[in-house]
């Protein structure tokens, strides 16, 4: 069990750093410091940075899909629940406005290095456009419509976390949060 926790604990922590710092920038001793481990007990663990990257993805592809079923659980309406993903940028305003979304971040950096687990990453942004894309079928849309509008989300979602953390603008966000908010309300229920 203590292997388990310690992986997990090393998971975490690059998880953060990668985010804070950035994937090329953050090493193996970043890593190992931050969870107060050796170094060889860290390569016990992981034995490349790449290793340690897919776990990170793997661990926010678990984390994403269990915030959506509690939205999907918690929401009353797939206008409710569509306001439950426009609302994450006021939840994570202040990592936001200091280090950017984590997921565009990650899959914009992976993308600039040309590396292999960017596609494993874009699949953080695939969940979020299908679940979004279900929600607006839900509310009456055709399938390719909903697809646009959850596209249009996703896109403006990343534009007020792109924008907030260069202005470093708190009011920005809820500014952008109660628009979309009232474009969503626009749908009427099925």
């Amino acid at each position: 069990m203590k292997k388990q926790k310690t992986r997990d604990h090393i998971i975490e922590a690059a998880d953060q750093l990668f985010y804070q710092q950035g994937y090329e920038h953050t090493s193996f001793a970043h890593i190992a410091d931050d969870v107060k481990i050796s170094r060889g007990n860290f390569y016990y663990h992981f034995k490349t940075k790449d290793e340690i990257l897919d776990a990170v993805i793997s661990a926010r592809l678990d984390k994403t899909r269990k915030m959506l079923s509690q939205w999907e659980q918690s929401g009353t309406s797939p206008q409710g629940r569509i306001k439950c993903f426009i609302r994450i940028l006021i939840t994570n305003r202040d990592k936001i406005l200091n280090y950017g979304c984590p997921v565009g971040t990650l899959t914009t950096e992976l993308a600039k290095l040309k590396h292999a687990s960017r596609t494993e990453a874009n699949a953080l942004f695939t969940l979020f456009r299908c679940w979004l894309q279900e929600q607006f079928i839900q509310i009456g849309c055709q399938e390719d419509d909903a697809d646009e509008r959850a596209m249009h989300l996703l896109a403006r979602s990343q534009g007020v976390a792109t924008l907030a953390s260069a202005f470093h603008d708190a009011k920005f966000i809820d500014q952008e949060v109660t628009q979309m908010c009232e474009w969503v309300d626009g749908y009427a229920p099925v």
